[in-house]
């Protein structure tokens, strides 16, 4: 895209996002959150070992550790969920599943699985061997570990803009086809058994990916006979971007644009936690009989009947209710607008983030923010830690913690649940990032006491540097 279109592109969002920002729901329930001294989250962070992934829930004011599972449902999918049938296999529930995924995603085989990491194990498990590479444009941390779990490389190849927080290209989740083309020259066809091309692209920042460059990744895997997969997470999110920013889409309605990105690729995976709305389960869906059979004698094996998938019938009822709310664009307006308003009035305080702001979360550039602390001591969780003493709020780094020596950014992700928290509670969250800048000076890095072999982010021990909260 030119500099004048992605100008306009990014003009049209403003406009979207110019009026108050209004939750279009009303609330029907409420859940308490309890209050703690900062005394308190002293000592609560102490006995989490400084790994906010080990707090208690109770404990955490705002929870902006994932959106993975952790929206609201509607008065749809709970009243859906009434009709769930639990039948061991056959059920009535996993039909009105599959039309819903299969509506969307077009795809010939639908198969549940628990969650979306399950859905990559069996996927993983089914296509790679020792040795084989599988391109992305970036791999999440569960994504990652299951390639690498088979004894596989996982390659990132996203857009050089994708790799610098300041940058403002419209869709900085594109894969690089020209390095796709090298890759495949390089390691040759026979060693690659996928390619896999994640929307939104989570790990670089909720970045969307472009239909025209879902296109050419597209064009590429068809002439080297090379399966392209996508991780749809986020589908519902990255098919708005499109529509705000994409020239040719504005017209069309996110339902449109996600069939039309699917019907690229051969097959997907996907946590239903995210724009499927739920609070569990997952899928994957291919366009391959054979490949279909190997992996529902898998999931047989390890999730269930195929029918069900390690996944209750009204789950199953409140996934297919969720993946078409996930495309009503009143929500979408509403969830991208909300995200932005997090970044847009921090950003212009000063505060370092990936530009643009994502769909579903802000991301801090810890290493902007916190230029003194040296990338091994890891100034995503140093800044993580001291926004979770401030006020209260749980967010989770994405950095060199979580990646190790793949990491090209540390991050600190503020991802913010669907349909949970008002506008108040983002102004509050705003409150504390820049109460937590203005004396970033004084906040020191941290090391490791403890790691495990695979995702040691989610239970690894860490404390302060000489001279931090010890």
């Amino acid at each position: 895209m030119t500099g004048v279109t992605v100008q306009k592109a990014l003009a049209r969002e403003d406009v979207v996002m110019s009026r108050t920002i209004i939750e279009p729901f009303r609330i029907k329930s409420v859940e308490p959150i309890r209050w703690t001294t900062r005394a308190q989250r002293e000592e609560l962070l102490r006995a989490a070992h400084h790994n906010l992934f080990l707090l208690p829930a109770a404990d955490v004011l705002i929870d902006l550790l994932t959106d993975s599972g952790t929206g609201a449902m509607s008065t749809h999918q709970w009243a859906a969920m009434m009709e769930g049938d639990e039948s061991y296999a056959g059920s009535r529930s996993f039909d009105r599943f599959r039309e819903s995924v299969q509506d969307i995603m077009g795809y010939r085989h639908v198969i549940p699985a628990h969650q979306g990491r399950a859905a990559e194990r069996i996927l993983f498990s089914v296509m790679c061997k020792r040795g084989d590479v599988v391109p992305n444009n970036t791999h999440f941390d569960t994504t990652r570990a299951n390639v690498e779990y088979r004894h596989a490389t996982a390659l990132d190849l996203v857009i050089e803009e994708g790799k610098h927080p300041e940058s403002r290209h419209p869709f900085k989740g594109n894969m690089d086809v020209a390095a796709l083309e090298r890759v495949i020259a390089e390691v040759g066809r026979e060693r690659i058994p996928l390619v896999m091309l994640t929307v939104t692209n989570n790990s670089g920042g909720g970045q969307p990916v472009s239909m025209e460059n879902a296109r050419a990744v597209s064009a590429v895997c068809r002439k080297h006979r090379i399966p392209l997969y996508f991780d749809a997470c986020r589908f519902a999110e990255n098919a708005y971007f499109i529509k705000l920013r994409e020239p040719g889409y504005a017209g069309k309605t996110p339902k449109q644009i996600a069939q039309e990105m699917f019907a690229l690729g051969d097959g997907c995976t996907m946590s239903a936690k995210k724009d499927g709305m739920a609070n569990i389960g997952g899928f994957l869906c291919t366009n391959d009989d054979l490949l279909a059979q190997q992996e529902k004698d898998l999931l047989i094996l390890t999730e269930g009947y195929p029918t069900y998938g390690g996944l209750a019938g009204r789950d199953l009822e409140a996934i297919a209710v969720g993946l078409q709310e996930a495309l009503e664009e009143d929500y979408l307006r509403y969830r991208i607008a909300s995200t932005g308003y997090l970044g847009s009035h921090i950003a212009e305080r000063g505060v370092p983030i990936v530009h643009p702001p994502g769909g579903h979360a802000i991301y801090l550039d810890a290493r902007a923010f916190l230029p003194h602390v040296p990338v091994e001591q890891f100034p995503g969780v140093a800044l993580a830690c001291e926004l979770y003493l401030e006020g209260g709020i749980r967010s989770v780094e994405i950095g060199s913690l979580m990646f190790g020596k793949d990491a090209k950014m540390d991050l600190v992700r503020l991802a913010i649940p669907r349909r949970v928290y008002t506008q108040s509670h983002i102004d509050y969250v705003i409150e504390v990032i820049l109460d937590v800048f203005a004396r970033r000076e004084q906040i020191t890095g941290m090391r490791l006491t403890h790691e495990a072999p695979f995702l040691r982010h989610f239970t690894a021990h860490l404390e302060p540097m000489v001279g931090a909260l010890a």
